[in-house]
């Protein structure tokens, strides 16, 4: 079977593609959209890098997106690049000797992947690795629920995470599990480090071998009748943490 093509979809994702520098091939607008101030910087982004600008039918954008939800603006890219582990770290620690990686452990909705890339993004994390079997590679709608930040971050995707762990610990991170069970309180920590975060997915948790791996187990207060939090919160609240100790805020 060949290979889908490579696309993003959603005005604020599209811009953030052009702002990152990823190469745009092809740009394809909805017939008869009201001008707004992101499609005329779509329009004048393409236009100064002689890029294509096709109209289109919706409906041909639905199909192309397998969506409903891209807002007028396809644009045919180039391939993803994935980071080699080391390289990405390497790279994360030359930038900031305290930098931080987020690790996910089965984390397979593609909505929770975007929303914590959101939250990466923004929170200045140096990359994030995935499992190639146990994590959604970054497509279109992980883009999309990242609004775009995704272009922005680095992603590496590793065969065995716990052998990831050993990787960058020989680096210098320390690798810190969220877990329900953990002695010690989120706000406890002392994050003032390099750091791997490792986020499981709600309900399951982290797998016991990456529990074993983890340097710390932290853990969010739950006052209520539930036991966890949606996955990419959790991971959000954690990460505003680290920033909070830092300094940062």
């Amino acid at each position: 079977m060949p290979r889908p093509p490579d696309i993003i979809y959603g005005r604020n994702p599209i811009l953030e593609a052009f702002r990152a520098g990823r190469p745009i091939k092809r740009l394809l607008l909805a017939e008869g959209l009201r001008d707004e101030p992101r499609l005329k910087e779509l329009r004048q982004l393409a236009a100064g890098r002689r890029i294509t600008i096709e109209a289109a039918d919706r409906r041909k954008l639905d199909d192309i997106a397998h969506s409903e939800a891209h807002q007028g603006v396809v644009a045919y890219v180039s391939p993803r690049k994935y980071w080699e582990l080391e390289p990405m770290a390497r790279e994360a620690l030359a930038e900031r000797s305290d930098a931080v990686l987020l690790m996910l452990d089965s984390l397979q909705d593609p909505q929770n992947l975007g929303t914590i890339s959101r939250t990466a993004e923004a929170t200045g994390v140096g990359g994030i690795v995935t499992s190639h079997n146990r994590s959604p590679e970054v497509t279109p709608s992980v883009v999309k629920a990242s609004a775009g930040a995704a272009e922005h971050l680095r992603y590496a995707r590793v065969a065995n995470l716990a052998q990831a762990t050993d990787i960058l610990k020989d680096l210098g991170f320390w690798i810190v599990g969220l877990s329900a069970d953990a002695p010690t309180l989120y706000t406890e920590f002392d994050y003032r480090r390099p750091l791997v975060l490792v986020i499981g997915a709600e309900g399951e948790g982290l797998h016991d071998l990456l529990r074993k791996k983890s340097d710390a187990l932290v853990r969010l207060p739950m006052l209520g009748k539930v036991s966890s939090l949606n996955a990419a919160v959790a991971g959000s609240i954690l990460l505003y943490e680290v920033i909070r100790q830092r300094g940062s805020l």
